[in-house]
């Protein structure tokens, strides 16, 4: 996580692009993971923790029907929260999190360790399905954190 918050935060600093993050079941962990690098307050504007449903639709203006008719944890409800990020933040680049990092919560239809990554760089859209096996909540946090990091990289790159 480390060198790929490294890399991320060099990257973005020779591009002079700010990025901000909305996150839901990881917390805070992906904005941890740019401040604890050191020049990061030069590309790192904001970070929102939204875990309740009634966060996503107040402060990121999330449907309320969107969350009741696909969840909140959708490809959908993801999608709405990277554009709302961006309008808000006023960054070039945007990311949004949201899953089910358990110990509970899962089922058949969206079990354990479903995560929905979401990225906005100007007109670019990226909502991306992740499904991490590891049943414990730290290591779904963590590796969400690191494909999002990969991600954010790659649409950078």
């Amino acid at each position: 996580m480390k060198k790929l918050s490294l890399k991320l935060v060099k990257l973005l600093t020779k591009k002079k692009f700010k990025i901000s993050f909305a996150e839901s079941c990881t917390g805070g962990l992906l904005s941890s993971s740019l401040t604890s690098i050191n020049g990061s307050s030069k590309v790192f504007t904001l970070g929102l923790v939204v875990y309740s449903d009634q966060s996503k639709i107040n402060i990121l203006k999330v449907p309320k029907n969107t969350i009741k008719k696909y969840g909140a944890v959708s490809y959908e409800t993801c999608l709405s929260m990277v554009k709302n990020l961006n309008k808000i933040s006023k960054t070039n680049m945007s990311v949004s999190v949201t899953g089910i990092a358990g110990p509970k919560g899962g089922n058949k239809q969206k079990p354990l360790g479903l995560v929905f990554i979401g990225i906005k760089k100007g007109n670019k859209m990226l909502v991306k399905k992740h499904f991490f096996k590891n049943k414990k909540r730290i290591h779904i946090q963590k590796a969400a954190v690191n494909k999002a990091l990969n991600l954010i990289l790659r649409f950078l790159e």
